[in-house]
């Protein structure tokens, strides 16, 4: 009895036939129909749910490891870069740089406050290869005369957001990456990453992308957005 009912179900769920063997009275009959109705609506649940999970478009973008404070174009800078991995089409992308301090209120309420850095370079038309976001620090910068100390004392934290339109599935993306003060390099540049190859072909060397070098004989001032030498 039990070797027959586990071959119904099997029978009924997998839909193969029932060959010399099928109910003979009507509780059998009803237990066919429940199984079949059961069997057919978990296909369709199963089958749904794993279209979803792959069919879910996912970016994959590399973060460098480390925010840089440093100088670009003769103005001390915070830099942050990144590169998408796939090397797909992401069009009209588009990047946001929060910084998450500690602050006090008038009335001394500790709270963790939002603000959104200025970015020079917010949007890519195309974005395909490698992304490097800048942010001046002049007098209307909320990172102007911050120092390491300064940054350990608020908490710093930062989030970087990017979203897009991928033009493989034709749908669009987010992801974010977070980091914190003591993910700041200082006085230091990202290595060039994009370069010709054995063959003359440009090409990008992700085993560089999260590599550092000092400044050569200079120093960022970000006090007096200034450089020295």
């Amino acid at each position: 009895m039990v070797v027959g009912s586990f071959l119904l179900l099997h029978w009924t769920l997998a839909t193969v036939g029932y060959g010399d063997m099928h109910p003979q009275s009507t509780y059998a009959h009803v237990i066919a129909t429940v199984e079949i109705f059961f069997g057919l609506s978990m296909l369709a649940v199963v089958t749904g749910l794993v279209f979803q999970r792959f069919a879910r478009p996912r970016a994959r973008i590399l973060f460098a490891q480390k925010l840089l404070m440093t100088q670009h174009e003769g103005k001390p800078t915070f830099m942050v870069r990144m590169a998408n991995e796939r090397h797909n089409a992401i069009s009209n992308a588009t990047a946001k740089l929060w910084y998450l301090r500690a602050e006090v209120s008038a009335e001394g309420q500790h709270y963790r406050r939002f603000h959104t850095l200025r970015l020079d370079r917010e949007q890519s038309p195309i974005f395909s290869l490698s992304w490097t976001l800048f942010h001046v620090i002049d007098e209307q910068s909320l990172l102007w005369n911050m120092t390491a100390a300064d940054f350990e004392a608020v908490d710093a934290s930062f989030l970087l957001t990017v979203t897009g339109h991928d033009e493989t599935s034709g749908q669009d993306v987010h992801v974010r990456q977070a980091y914190t003060y003591q993910d700041i390099v200082w006085n230091h540049r990202y290595l060039d990453i994009l370069g010709p190859n054995e063959a003359g072909v440009l090409e990008l060397d992700y085993t560089r992308f999260h590599m550092t070098e000092a400044l050569p004989d200079r120093q960022v001032d970000v006090h007096a957005a200034s450089v020295t030498a």
